[in-house]
């Protein structure tokens, strides 16, 4: 498939765009924005799609910690929101319009839930930090929600949307994301659950 001048000419504005402003990086597809700098890192070879966005923001006094490994690709439309804890591995691999978080505008369980007459964007935010281990695939249009962790080597189906822990070597889907095969090592196959 033969590129445009047009596509040959924005793929190279990209690229050395990438290594002025995110020198590690492999690739930074333009526009990108991120919001709290200082409160993010990132491995070699990061590389996005178009329209991401990456922010870590201060609340009640916690610092931020938004880490991303080595060889991630993040593809079109990707936003991370972090407020405590946001960890993503090695050689993870990101679909497009993936949303990962770990924080919550208000309380629905557990104690000091909120009211919900409250406003919204008043309510008290809560977090619960995020933890993606190495290897990890993850489809179109997931939600990662807050206190979530994924094992390593697993598989998000699109669409799905985490709400709970994924164990390592596995393949979840759904709203909520339930575990449909696990890998067995000794047969080299991927069993239904």
């Amino acid at each position: 498939m033969e590129k445009s001048f047009y596509e040959i000419w924005k793929l190279g504005m990209n690229v050395i765009k990438t290594k002025i402003f995110f020198p590690k990086a492999r690739l930074i597809r333009f526009p990108f924005d991120i919001r709290g700098k200082k409160y993010i890192k990132y491995g070699k070879n990061f590389t996005t799609g178009t329209g991401c966005r990456i922010e870590a923001y201060k609340f009640d006094g916690k610092v931020p910690n938004l880490e991303i490994g080595d060889n991630v690709q993040i593809n079109d439309y990707v936003h991370f929101s972090c407020a405590e804890s946001l960890i993503i591995g090695d050689n993870v691999l990101i679909a497009s319009k993936v949303y990962i978080t770990d924080l919550n505008h208000g309380n629905y369980s557990g104690k000091d839930q909120s009211n919900p007459q409250e406003i919204v964007k008043g309510r008290k935010i809560y977090t619960k930090p995020v933890k993606i281990e190495n290897n990890v695939w993850i489809g179109e249009n997931v939600s990662i929600l807050s206190g979530v962790e994924i094992g390593e080597n697993a598989i998000l189906g699109a669409n799905s949307v985490v709400t709970k822990n994924v164990p390592k070597n596995s393949i979840v889907a759904g709203n909520p994301a339930k575990v449909i095969k696990v890998y067995n090592k000794n047969t080299g196959e991927w069993e239904k659950v």
